[in-house]
C-alpha cells in the first residue's frame, strides 16, 4: 500500500511532529495515498488533514519499504497491509497549525532531542532528511 510522509522544518531547523491518536508515539504526518491521487498530491494532503498546513514539495528524501523496519500494519478490521512510505521535505505555504482526530498535539522538535516515544521509523526518516544528501535514500 502506498503512503507519503512530510518532513517539515521551522525556520529555527526543528522538525515538526503530532503526537498520534492511534498509538501515542509521536510522529511526523503523513498517510495512505487515495485512489485518483499522486504520492505527490497525497503528502499535500495528508499534512493539511493533520496540520492545518498547506505546503508544497521540496524534495524527496527517500522510499522507504523494507519490512524490518516497521512498514507493516494489522487494522483493527482483521487486514494486515505493508506500506512503502515516500518521504518528502515540504514547506509550508500557509495555514495554520491545528491538531485532528489523528494528531493530538502538534509540536517542533530539535531534531537531536526528539521525545523518546518518537516512532522508530519516522526517527530514520529525521536523519534521512538531515543528511541533505542529494540523491534519494532507498531503504
Amino acid at each position: 500500500m502506498a503512503s507519503a510522509s512530510a518532513i517539515i522544518f521551522d525556520d529555527a531547523g526543528r522538525v515538526l511532529l503530532m503526537l498520534r491518536a492511534d498509538n501515542q508515539h509521536w510522529g511526523i504526518p503523513g498517510g495512505r495515498a487515495e485512489i485518483g491521487e499522486s504520492i505527490a498530491q497525497t503528502v499535500v494532503r495528508e499534512v493539511a488533514e493533520e496540520t492545518g498546513l498547506r505546503v508544497s514539495v521540496k524534495r524527496l528524501i527517500g522510499v522507504y519499504s523494507d519490512p524490518a523496519r516497521y512498514s507493516i500494519a494489522a487494522y483493527p478490521n482483521g487486514d494486515t497491509v505493508q506500506f512503502v512510505n515516500v518521504c518528502f521535505e515540504c514547506v509550508v505555504e500557509g495555514g495554520a497549525l491545528c491538531g485532528s482526530e489523528e494528531g493530538r498535539e502538534l509540536r517542533f522538535f530539535d531534531p537531536q532531542q526528539l521525545p523518546a516515544n518518537t516512532l522508530l521509523a519516522h526517527r530514520l526518516r529525521i536523519d534521512d532528511a538531515l543528511a541533505r544528501r542529494e540523491a534519494a535514500f532507498i531503504r
